[in-house]
């Protein structure tokens, strides 16, 4: 780490000579193997980007300059450059700095990101309000080509190519699609536009040109379409041309010297839009990534050597669950189909794509139009399953609304890792799904508390065709082993499970909550405090009447779910049932309004007071804060 433990800022970057940064971006691989093979994150996309962190670094007048990454998972490099090298020791973890860009973090960092497809519009926004106050410094949006399928960046593109400020977007290719015509025509091509002279030749011309009496007008437009068709033929960025955006590449993202001397051209460049298209290689520099990118994106700990990963002994995760489960449906019924937004494997449908190649549908990151998309084949008489991350599924809500809900359209939504996630943080946290699907007329709205419960639910959604039916699911353990997923039991849809039965106070749980109950009601056990601890399971339709006989029968309850108690399921409860009964309630457990850092589930838990051990001390205090009140 000769060089690296040298580079504190981009200021060091910019002494270094192009071998130099050669060295620094393998020392920076190494480090973050060191650092990731022990705490997990997203290295694949990481790797990939070291060359083009470092460039950019050097190039730029960076935090003067603004970098913006879209996502942000691929920023691995760029903190440990810009003065968070020793913190990154810590990163996603309980206290340490986060997985993903943060503005109070580092003024190297201008935005907080998470999701997909964000990052043009913010340097089309920076742009503008840097040109309205006469301010001079370069903005820099660095794009990955999955992103470029979100609708939003699109739309972003249409905006700055009418507009015309200057702006630089870095177009992050990294799945091989350059077409076969592109080669060394392309590449001086390339060359040959981004130079100065080149641009004050071309502009001067055209100017001489038009004024030519009677036919410069003419003339111009004809040399125009000649070279922009010629442009188009070699180069593959036609698209961006046309919607007013000056195309540059492609480049080899891991040629440091050759994406120095573009940047540096490009830069020089004051007026418009441009994209430069830059090639990588998810993974770069080590090979179990390299050969298995999708593995690597979003890593648990691992073997540095070998690339094995950690294993883990917690049961079939959720997602499992779903996918064998809507596989055995698959195969059973085709009329069943499966979309899902660019996270096939995080969702668990690659074994459905295995029973079922042709009725399963990547959208890309448009969660929007998958959405739109599933309500479609609804009305067709298909039978669509929509699995997506709980955080995702709020970039399509009114999609739920008005293509789904107004129509009252059978689409199933199965929402992964819904509550706490734990160290990807704020902007993957699933705590919003229940206050905004609750309120929506006609959906039928459930959460399992275990793996068997979640199959179940995937056969009566499978069979449920008169309205939208929405599952929602945590990351991690569903609680079983290996389940059968081609047998279920009869699921009845608005009835609460009684676990255990107790005098004192009776425990309301949601989901994975009624796992947490359970603990505590065993803790309070001990403590002489007999409890009920209820499966609520059925979000909406709400089993009022089955709570009312349960709170009637105990002398305090407390509701617990793992989302925001503001416009979640406890303040449903307390608004449905009889006023009589709502001085009984001890309190409402789940996270409040506020945005939740990254750490692991367990210490977010702890924080919020959400543990066992301290809801046992919140409802002893409760029952007696009770009894103290009827004296």
């Amino acid at each position: 780490m000769k060089i690296l433990n040298n580079i504190n800022s981009s200021a060091d970057i910019k002494k270094l000579s192009i071998e130099e940064m050669n060295s620094l971006a393998g020392e920076v691989r190494c480090y973050m193997l060191d650092v990731i093979s022990e705490s997990g994150g997203h290295l694949a996309s990481s790797l990939g980007v070291v060359e083009l962190t470092i460039a950019l670094h050097h190039v730029f007048n960076t935090p003067s300059d603004k970098i913006i990454w879209d996502v942000g998972h691929q920023t691995y490099s760029h903190k440990i450059l810009t003065g968070r090298r020793e913190e990154f020791k810590n990163i996603r973890r309980y206290g340490g700095i986060s997985g993903f860009p943060k503005r109070n973090e580092s003024s190297y960092d201008p935005y907080d990101v998470g999701h997909s497809s964000t990052s043009i519009s913010l340097a089309v926004g920076e742009a503008v309000g840097r040109d309205l106050a006469g301010k001079k410094y370069k903005v820099v949006a660095v794009i990955g080509d999955g992103s470029l399928t979100g609708g939003m960046a699109f739309e972003a593109l249409n905006h700055i190519g009418h507009i015309g400020n200057d702006v630089i977007i870095i177009l992050n290719d990294n799945e091989h699609s350059i077409s076969e015509n592109v080669g060394a025509l392309s590449t001086y091509l390339t060359e040959m536009i981004s130079r100065s002279l080149y641009n004050r030749v071309r502009k001067k011309s055209m100017k001489l040109i038009k004024s030519i009496p009677w036919l410069g007008g003419y003339l111009f437009n004809f040399l125009f379409n000649v070279f922009s068709s010629f442009k188009g033929f070699i180069i593959p960025g036609q698209l961006f041309e046309n919607m007013g955006i000056r195309y540059f590449g492609p480049v080899d993202g891991h040629n440091i010297a050759k994406l120095v001397e573009i940047l540096d051209r490009v830069k020089d460049i004051n007026s418009g839009p441009k994209i430069v298209h830059i090639i990588t290689k998810k993974g770069k520099g080590y090979d179990p990534a390299e050969c298995d990118p999708c593995s690597f994106h979003g890593t648990g700990p691992f073997e540095r050597t070998s690339g094995e990963r950690a294993s883990k002994s917690q049961g079939e995760s959720y997602s499992s669950v779903a996918g064998r489960t809507l596989a055995a449906i698959g195969r059973r019924d085709e009329k069943v189909v499966a979309v899902t937004a660019a996270m096939k494997e995080g969702t668990g449908l690659t074994e459905f794509e295995k029973v079922a190649p042709s009725r399963i549908f990547d959208v890309g990151i448009a969660e929007q139009h998958a959405v739109t998309f599933s309500a479609a084949l609804a009305s067709t008489g298909l039978k669509p399953f929509v699995p997506i991350y709980s955080s995702f599924l709020q970039r399509a809500y009114d999609q739920l609304i008005h293509d789904t809900a107004i129509m009252n359209l059978p689409v199933r939504f199965l929402i992964d890792r819904a509550g706490i996630v734990g160290d990807d943080g704020e902007t993957h946290h699933g705590l919003f799904d229940i206050s905004m699907i609750r309120n929506i007329p006609g959906f039928e709205f459930y959460a399992p508390s275990n793996g068997e419960e979640l199959r179940d639910l995937l056969y009566y959604a499978w069979k449920h065709n008169s309205g939208p039916v929405a599952i929602r699911y945590p990351r991690g353990s569903s609680h079983t082993e290996k389940l059968n997923v081609n047998k279920n039991e009869e699921f009845t849809p608005g009835k609460i499970r009684i676990l255990t039965k107790g005098k004192d106070a009776a425990v309301l749980a949601l989901g994975d909550m009624v796992q947490i109950a359970l603990e505590t009601e065993a803790l309070l056990k001990r403590a002489g405090i007999s409890i009920t601890v209820v499966n609520i399971l059925s979000i909406n339709p709400l089993d009022v009447t089955g709570i009312e006989k349960v709170i009637k029968s105990c002398g305090g309850f407390v509701t617990l779910e793992n989302g925001f108690i503001t416009g979640g399921v406890g303040e449903y409860i307390y608004s449905a049932i009889d006023p009589a009964l709502c001085g009984k309630r001890l309190f409402s457990g789940g996270f409040p309004a506020r945005f939740v850092t990254h750490g692991t589930v367990n210490e977010l838990f702890k924080e919020n007071r959400l543990d066992p051990e301290s809801l046992a001390e919140r409802i002893e205090k409760g029952l007696k804060s009770i009894k103290k009140n009827k004296k």
